[in-house]
């Protein structure tokens, strides 16, 4: 049974928050990203590292539904997004906006939108209530009190790095994908949205996977997956040995 219409229902006890098997991307004839297996378990917190280049962002599109692979099956929150796919773009849509938060390397927030209206604007979008003051509490676990009406250029790079992390908590997800989400934070800034991400991970039961090559994540998150840099072979195949 499904809780909103096309999505869904959440998953049942014991499943994983993230199963990967066979996952292969491929552009041009190069193979970008190649994954045999991955299986992360409901609620578990983790880093997914390596080299620039070797996929780290392009996996976390795949596992956010924005990019489908050329071979494999992914399963998120139990439910396989080839499935929901094959339903149409709306239902992938809404499954995305109610159990997946992404934090992309760029901010992307709505630069017509005051910061707490980008929030809004999430729940909107996920068919759900504003639920304005658990916005603002959130805003302010992130240090971004006092700047809710500020539109996105009025901030800075950092503040609006927190705001695109708070935009993917907002909405309860089930599974949190964090693209080098430290990147433009300071030793204070990174520490404060780290423990964010974590403890509203935790709180809600959502799996928590952060792609980085940040030495500070690698310090409080358990490496799940280490991408091998990328060499493309003759044949095109990307090839290279496990780091990690």
């Amino acid at each position: 049974m499904s809780g909103v219409q096309g999505v869904p229902a959440p998953r049942a006890a014991g499943e994983s928050g993230v199963s990967i098997d066979a996952l292969r991307v491929v552009r041009g004839a190069t193979t970008v990203l190649d994954v045999a297996a991955l299986d992360v378990p409901a609620g578990a917190q983790g880093a997914i590292v390596g080299a620039s280049g070797c996929g780290k962002t392009t996996l976390l599109a795949v596992l956010a539904g924005l990019l489908a692979p050329q071979a494999g099956r992914v399963v998120v929150d139990g439910v396989a997004l080839g499935e929901v796919a094959a339903r149409g773009a709306h239902a992938l849509d809404r499954f995305r906006a109610r159990r997946i938060g992404l934090v992309p390397q760029q901010p992307m927030l709505f630069g017509v939108l005051g910061v707490l209206d980008n929030l809004l604007a999430a729940r909107h979008f996920a068919g759900l209530p504003p639920e304005r003051d658990a916005a603002l509490a959130l805003l302010s676990r992130l240090g971004l009190a006092g700047l809710e009406r500020r539109r996105p250029r009025e901030l800075s790079r950092g503040q609006q790095q927190r705001v695109a992390l708070a935009r993917a908590l907002v909405n309860r997800p089930a599974l949190i994908l964090a693209d080098e989400p430290t990147a433009n934070l300071d030793d204070a800034n990174a520490a404060q949205a780290l423990d964010v991400l974590s403890a509203h991970a935790r709180e809600a039961g959502a799996t928590l996977l952060i792609a980085t090559h940040d030495a500070r994540v690698r310090e409080r998150f358990e490496v799940l997956l280490a991408l091998p840099a990328r060499v493309a072979s003759a044949s095109g195949r990307a090839t290279g040995a496990p780091s990690g």
